[in-house]
């Protein structure tokens, strides 16, 4: 080969650019273009042979994100830009180049950081409780804000890049945003008080919660409101704000019930029936497997009767069986009291009617 005539060929120029730098860039297109797809490859087996071998499903997920974003638009736009390097282009074509080379790379780029985001917000949400419909509620609405903040900045990076003054769209977009957060601060403090649901979980959808004198099921907690079911079947809505701000009791999450009850008796009980009643009672409650007494006690002397007061837990939160456990002690005191003779109290009132000089009389009883 001569290597004078070809030096010299090289040499020569088209379109202001010697051959040599032609033949560069052809060079630096067909190694790019062919490399880029061979180092794909290698690295995606890299992270496939490392991901049998860990029980981490994180490199599961670079590698399925390295698959559906690195295609033949990434491989072509990164192959031109790189090969257009070692020649003058005319007019504005560089530009446009390295144009489409920064937007092709930010995008995919943003795919691959919003994969991972949603992949941090799942596995957060799983360790902090797992199969909980608030949390699903909630991943889905902070994804919604994640990719629109990441796709925001995005844009602006990319513009940025082409050469185009953001400070003073930045700062408008700053001018903006404090008129739309002093426009709408009920609705801001609403959205920052779901994401304290969501972190603190007062309550999930599927508990029964008392908001104030209103009470119902959790049914969906939104960025705004959170919705219940009412007994009555009616749906209740409340702000956000307005929860994070009560008090809130939460009855799903109770895991016995504490109860108390009273009842009276006549006053004609003797003293040792008075003091035989609480062993009665307290027998009656350690019968059933779902109860566990507390105490029981002669409380004090009403006005027509004696008065005891019961305390004992049902070892379930559920409100059906409670009722069964009462009506079963209820019954059962009953037929106590009738074998022991003791009567239960109901209202009376005795009227003592005298006159002057006669001598006193027996009381009436009404």
């Amino acid at each position: 080969m001569n290597w004078p005539i070809v030096q010299e060929l090289l040499a020569k120029e088209l379109f202001g650019n010697p051959l040599q730098n032609y033949a560069v860039a052809c060079g630096v297109f067909f190694i790019v273009i062919v490399g880029l797809p061979i180092l794909k490859s290698i690295v995606v087996k890299q992270l496939q042979a490392l991901a049998k071998r860990t029980a981490s499903d994180f490199d599961d997920l670079l590698v399925g994100l390295l698959n559906r974003v690195l295609r033949g638009d990434v491989y072509f736009f990164t192959a031109l830009y790189l090969g257009t390097l070692s020649i003058e282009l005319p007019g504005n074509l560089d530009r446009i180049f390295r144009a489409l080379f920064v937007i092709i790379v930010v995008y995919k780029a943003a795919l691959i950081l919003q994969g991972i985001a949603v992949y941090g917000l799942k596995k957060w949400t799983e360790r902090t409780e797992k199969e909980d419909p608030t949390s699903a509620a909630m991943i889905k609405n902070a994804t919604l804000i994640v990719r629109l903040g990441l796709w925001v900045a995005v844009v602006l990076f990319i513009l940025d890049n082409l050469g185009i003054n953001i400070t003073a769209f930045v700062a408008g977009l700053g001018i903006t945003g404090v008129a739309v957060a002093l426009a709408a601060q009920a609705v801001l403090g609403d959205l920052f008080s779901s994401f304290a649901i969501f972190t603190d979980r007062p309550f999930a959808v599927g508990d029964f919660i008392i908001v104030g004198d209103l009470l119902g099921t959790v049914e969906h907690v939104g960025f705004k409101t959170t919705r219940l079911r009412s007994l009555f079947g009616e749906q209740l809505v409340f702000s956000n704000s307005d929860l994070t701000n009560s008090r809130i009791k939460n009855y799903k999450r109770m895991r016995e019930r504490r109860l108390e009850f009273k009842f009276g008796v006549v006053y004609q009980t003797t003293a040792e029936q008075a003091m035989a009643i609480p062993q009665i009672v307290e027998q009656i409650i350690k019968e059933h497997k779902m109860a566990r007494f507390d105490r029981a006690h002669f409380q004090c002397f009403g006005d027509f009767s004696l008065v005891f007061v019961v305390v004992y837990y049902v070892l379930s939160p559920d409100y059906n069986l409670y009722m069964d456990v009462q009506q079963y002690f209820n019954l059962r005191i009953m037929e106590e009291f009738r074998r022991n003779k003791i009567e239960f109290a109901y209202p009376t009132q005795q009227l003592y009617v005298t006159n002057a000089g006669d001598p006193p009389r027996l009381p009436l009883t009404e």
